[in-house]
């Protein structure tokens, strides 16, 4: 190491971690999406072999009042819920902009065994 302190961060990144990053992200992408009343969603979603639960990774990003609109439908009124066994939530807005993701495993009614979630609402 030669007496170096180590280092956080690889040469060439940018940033402050991934906190800047998602709030340079809601508004630079959310802020033009919201200029257009739209959202984007994307999610994917995994059955568990053996039981009735899903694992489920989706996020939506644009106008606040169409967020919760564009993501997969199993996983409606979840977005900050505790019905699960793991529900990991997230948003962040920015003015008119807004960026939601979630992680979850447990029982979703309506989730299909494999599925690749892709809308703009």
């Amino acid at each position: 190491m030669n007496g170096d302190k180590g280092k956080w961060r690889g040469p060439g990144c940018i940033g402050c971690g991934s906190g800047c990053g998602g709030f340079l992200f809601v508004l630079v992408l959310g802020g033009i999406l919201s200029i257009f009343p739209v959202a984007f969603g994307l999610g994917i979603s995994v059955g568990v072999p053996f039981m009735e639960s899903n694992i489920t990774a989706a996020g939506a990003i644009g106008a606040k009042d169409h967020v919760a609109d564009a993501l997969p439908g199993y996983t409606r009124g979840r977005l900050g819920g505790n019905q699960n066994l793991i529900n990991n939530s997230t948003t962040l807005t920015v003015g008119p902009a807004e960026g939601a993701a979630l992680f979850i495993v447990g029982r979703q009614e309506g989730a299909p065994a494999i599925d690749l979630y892709i809308a703009l609402r």
